[in-house]
């Protein structure tokens, strides 16, 4: 990122006077690197995360990771190479993971394998997110842990083992309580099922993600039925990795390409990604006939980005099966309804948890003065951006928030002609 807008209390986008064109690799997927550092800080030796990305998120889970005695080097600006001797030792101080809520849910649960005393701890947002569906099934395995306010801190006493072999959790507001259990299991020391309770899950592609990376370090998973995950003990073992791009992060580039009608290559093809995310890319594609119904519920984090393009859209877009987005690092269903009205009042209306945005294609070329409220969250941040590249006017407060999951966002649009203004 840039020092202006490292620094800037605020940015304004100037729109581009022609289609943006050119190469821009998206930074490393967050999902996965949060996902394989905690897999390689549990096995046994060194292994070696190429393509992973360095942001606020992943550092702190590095840090974690570092604070409990695992080596974690970083040779280059896309490389961690982690060396772990399968036992953690507890710190003394909290382990402080910002608003990273992989690195708060993942760390939670594997820490209660470890032997000692924990605080998981982050900021003043983090400490917003709900995290009582994952303490209450660890209370259920004999695990003395709490979270007094329902989110972090976490406090575990941890024993270095569970007192059952099964666990059943309520996955309906977050797929990362399942992923922070599944990913713990192997370390459990005997056979251990994981099962839902009941159908309802975040965004089922991202266990898809958690399953993938585990089988990598070594782990046995079989899934007798689509709501029972039976894990063996295994343990980790050491493994070279290699990180796919963010398929959020390339959401953005998808977007400000059908915007401006560019041509943006990000070096990655849509059906090469794994990542629930990537999804999106279809959606995108569309614009600016996107469909009347959008369902969020499997790339939850891509619904920023298209509901800002769904505000130059021909018709309204109704968003559904985003309720998780309210428990977010803000509330992103309230985030986009404000900041689309800021632009224009009638722009967006919330209807329970649905989102619904008017549509005007005539906003593109038109001069607002709408200051975006980002509430702290990058992915508001980012998408709001893009609303600048059709209209004057759109300045983005706290874009240094940008730095949780993409620290070059504001380098890689000046790199494709985007300008902007520091205040």
């Amino acid at each position: 990122m840039t020092l202006a807008a490292q620094t800037a209390d605020a940015l304004t986008i100037l729109p581009p006077e022609k289609p943006l064109t050119g190469h821009v690799s998206p930074p490393g997927s967050k999902s996965i690197t949060n996902r394989v550092l905690l897999l390689a800080g549990l096995g046994v030796g060194t292994s070696r995360l190429t393509g992973a990305l360095k942001s606020d998120d992943t550092r702190y889970m590095a840090e974690a990771l570092r604070a409990m005695g695992v080596t974690v080097e970083e040779p280059d600006d896309t490389t961690f190479v982690v060396t772990g001797t399968g036992i953690w030792t507890a710190p003394e101080k909290p382990l402080f993971l910002g608003n990273a809520g992989t690195a708060t849910r993942f760390l939670t649960a594997a820490v209660a394998l470890a032997t000692g005393r924990f605080t998981v701890d982050g900021d003043e947002h983090m400490r917003k997110r709900p995290i009582q569906p994952l303490v209450d099934a660890l209370q259920s395995l004999g695990v003395a842990i709490a979270a007094p306010s329902g989110c972090p801190p976490v406090a575990i006493d941890a024993k270095g083992a569970f007192n059952k072999d099964r666990v059943v959790i309520d996955a309906g507001l977050s797929s990362q309580y399942v992923s922070a259990l599944l990913m713990a299991a192997p370390m459990a020391g005997t056979s251990f099922e994981v099962e839902l309770a009941g159908s309802e899950i975040g965004a089922r592609g991202y266990i898809d993600l958690t399953l993938s990376a585990m089988r990598a370090f070594g782990a046995r998973i079989e899934q007798p039925s689509d709501t029972v995950w039976r894990v063996e003990p295994t343990g980790y073992k050491a493994t070279d990795f290699h990180i796919e791009p963010d398929a959020s992060a390339a959401t953005y580039l998808w977007a400000a390409q059908v915007l401006t009608g560019g041509k943006i290559d990000i070096g990655t093809t849509a059906n090469a990604f794994t990542q629930p995310d990537a999804k999106a890319h279809a959606v995108i594609a569309a614009f600016p006939d996107m469909p009347e119904v959008i369902d969020g519920s499997q790339m939850q984090d891509a619904i920023p980005t298209i509901a800002v393009l769904a505000a130059f859209n021909r018709t309204p877009v109704r968003f559904t099966g985003i309720a998780n987005l309210r428990v977010k690092e803000c509330d992103r269903i309230r985030a986009l309804s404000t900041g689309l009205n800021n632009i224009r009042a009638g722009l967006a209306t919330e209807e329970g948890d649905d989102l619904i945005v008017a549509a005007d294609p005539a906003l593109a070329g038109q001069t607002v003065a709408a200051s975006i409220d980002t509430f702290a969250d990058h992915r508001i941040a980012m998408s709001f951006a893009l609303a600048g590249l059709k209209m004057g006017g759109i300045t983005i407060l706290d874009p240094g928030c940008v730095a949780k999951t993409y620290p070059g966002y504001w380098d890689a649009l000046a790199s494709l002609g985007v300008e902007y203004v520091a205040h």
